[in-house]
């Protein structure tokens, strides 16, 4: 299944599609209105807000950790790289732990 190249979300269907840009496909979530792909700011606040919401007694430090993680590893922001990124990422284990209880 094809994931979202700035946040990575499944791209399970047509609906959650926000547009083709030059790397790749880009979720609803991760577009904005003019159909340009979000700051790296937007992007990365909304998966910290992702993580505290899906993971019981997640809290935002750690969500943050988390999102540095996953936004570094992608496509995206691999070319577009933004200061927002800077800072202190999450272990191999602290993410897969993550993982882990998303599917759990």
């Amino acid at each position: 299944m094809k994931t979202c190249i700035s946040c990575s979300m499944p791209l399970a269907d047509e609906s959650v599609l926000g547009a083709e840009v030059p790397q790749g496909a880009v979720c609803v979530h991760c577009v904005s209105e003019d159909g340009r792909v979000k700051s790296c700011v937007e992007v990365f606040e909304g998966g910290v807000m992702f993580f505290i919401g899906a993971v019981p007694n997640m809290e935002r430090d750690l969500a943050e950790k988390l999102t540095r993680k996953n936004m570094k590893s992608l496509p995206y922001w691999q070319e577009n790289g933004d200061e927002c990124l800077d800072g202190e990422i999450a272990t191999e284990e602290e993410f897969v732990d993550a993982l882990n209880k998303l599917h759990g």
